[in-house]
């Protein structure tokens, strides 16, 4: 199945975090279809590049650690003056571990919290600075379905993914006057390496197989199949073009149904 087109993204700039593969990199081969000009920002930079070349279109790739300041800064100004501007933000660097709960180590909250929440937060603030401006922007926040619902095992990855979807909802209300618009997707169980260690460290914890928890994932999502980046990707998309222009503050689901409020 064809993606739609969105002819007014044509020759607009983006810039998109954790980008050198799995969902982050699914999006910005996405934008870059249709016509936007993507910066690949990764942490690791050689990964970064090898996407930028192989997703074309004038894609650059840039370094950036989301969890320092000095590095986001340099990051989108590195990026802006390669793509001549940036109208477009994806914070979608993501991390996960997984533990119970009682289990949990301060380095695990750390770690979560300082990707999770504080790259989406330093990322949308520079970014928000910048398109202040200008008078217009577009920021797309990756969350997640354990941002709805709180995840056994994951507890503290949920913590820090509510916390996006706070942030989202109270940045767009003190953006929308400043013609900014700032939502969330929500995925569910995504294909991707980052699923995959997540179902050996469940397996694991669960004392069952990886093939049973895959299974039971997709028993969980009502259109029976796990999620493919793609899925996310083409709802990024939409967000950013302007048939989504009346909407701001949203944290949209892309889960197959497994979570439908």
């Amino acid at each position: 199945m064809s993606s739609p087109n969105y002819p007014e993204l044509g020759g607009r700039r983006a810039i998109v975090t954790g980008a050198a593969a799995g969902i982050g990199r699914a999006i910005a081969a996405a934008l870059a279809r249709q016509s936007v000009k993507v910066a690949v920002c990764d942490i690791d930079y050689a990964a970064a590049k090898g996407a930028a070349e192989a997703i074309g279109g004038g894609a650059v790739a840039v370094a950036v650690d989301v969890r320092k300041r000095e590095s986001v800064e340099a990051a989108f100004s590195g990026a802006e003056t390669a793509l001549g501007g940036c109208e477009i933000l994806v914070a979608n660097a993501g991390v996960s571990t997984m533990r119970a709960a009682l289990d949990l180590t301060d380095e695990d909250w750390d770690h979560n919290f300082d990707v999770n929440a504080r790259g989406v937060f330093l990322a949308t603030q520079i970014a928000a600075r910048r398109f202040k401006s200008r008078g217009r922007g577009v920021i797309v926040n990756t969350a997640s379905l354990a941002a709805k619902v709180g995840a056994p095992l994951l507890a503290h990855y949920s913590a820090s993914k509510f916390a996006v979807l706070g942030w989202t909802q109270a940045l767009a209300r003190e953006l929308a006057p400043l013609g900014i618009r700032v939502n969330a997707v929500c995925p569910g169980f995504v294909r991707t390496s980052m699923q995959e260690r997540e179902v050996i460290w469940e397996a694991s914890l669960r004392g069952v197989s990886s093939d049973r928890v895959v299974r039971d994932y997709i028993a969980q999502t009502p259109l029976g199949r796990l999620e493919e980046p793609e899925d996310v990707a083409d709802v990024v998309v939409f967000l950013c073009s302007d048939s989504a222009r009346f909407m701001t503050g949203q944290g949209i689901n892309v889960t197959g149904g497994v979570y439908m409020t």
